[in-house]
């Protein structure tokens, strides 16, 4: 076990099923916030991939590529 789930077991949290409802729920908006902030950053990437493709794509259309 983990530092965290020895002091939550030790103040009784996991020992009630309300206590575990908490932590499961804690768990689960901690994923979110991750989540939420990795697919900004992938949005970020696609639509600069996205822009770059374009460019070089119309450079090779007009011949100056």
């Amino acid at each position: 076990m983990t530092d965290l789930g020895v002091a939550l077991s030790q103040t009784g949290v996991l020992g009630e099923p309300v206590g575990q409802v908490l932590v499961a729920l804690v768990v689960i908006a901690l994923v979110i916030v991750v989540g939420k902030f990795l697919l900004s950053l992938a949005w970020r990437l696609i639509t600069i991939g996205i822009v770059v493709v374009a460019v070089v794509f119309g450079l090779s259309a007009a011949g100056l590529i």
